[in-house]
């Protein structure tokens, strides 16, 4: 099994108002440093995103991705790479837990990553760990400011996913494997 790394924030705010964020993928370029584009290619049933291009320009790293996201439940998201110019491997996810009543929520963030170029694992880490903290950053700033709010937070017809412009996370995407400020 591949090594991730994994980190948690606390966000003033209820779990539906941070998962509406996370979820609002066209928004990711408005607050996630690396996202430069986000767009939606597929969605389910509920009109949640299921898959979701992402192109990402973190100074020396720059890629054009693809994710798979998979919905567990309303409080988390996993993601999975498709297909990638510059990763091998790009698997994350965002788990939320209510605290205090609901009124705050705890983020976790859980990643790992593979390039295509040689990369020691510590190094690898480290980068893991670096847009994770961004990416947490990133999110507990823009649901705490208030700007997440608007427009269908599934990635929905009525969002600006389908346009483009964090998981990422996923990259905040979901990430920015190269970069996930990252879920992307």
């Amino acid at each position: 099994m591949a090594e991730h790394t994994k980190s948690s924030i606390t966000i003033e705010a209820a779990p539906a108002a941070v998962m509406g964020v996370i979820a609002d993928f066209g928004r990711y370029p408005e607050w996630t440093g690396e996202v430069k584009e986000a767009e939606v290619l597929a969605t389910d049933a509920e009109g949640r995103a299921e898959q979701v291009r992402l192109l990402l320009d973190a100074g020396a790293i720059k890629d054009d991705h693809t994710l798979a996201y998979t919905w567990i439940s309303a409080t988390e998201v996993r993601w999975s790479l498709v297909k990638s110019q510059m990763l091998r491997t790009l698997d994350g996810s965002y788990a939320l837990a209510p605290r205090d009543g609901g009124t705050r929520t705890e983020v976790t963030y859980q990643l790992t990553v593979d390039v295509k170029i040689p990369m020691l694992g510590m190094i690898k880490r480290k980068a893991e760990k670096v847009i994770i903290d961004r990416a947490l950053a990133g999110l507990k700033k823009r649901v705490e400011s208030g700007s997440g709010e608007g427009g269908d937070a599934a990635g929905g017809p009525d969002s600006a996913a389908g346009s483009a412009g964090s998981a990422d996370p996923a990259a905040g995407s979901a990430g920015s494997a190269a970069k996930p400020d990252d879920p992307a």
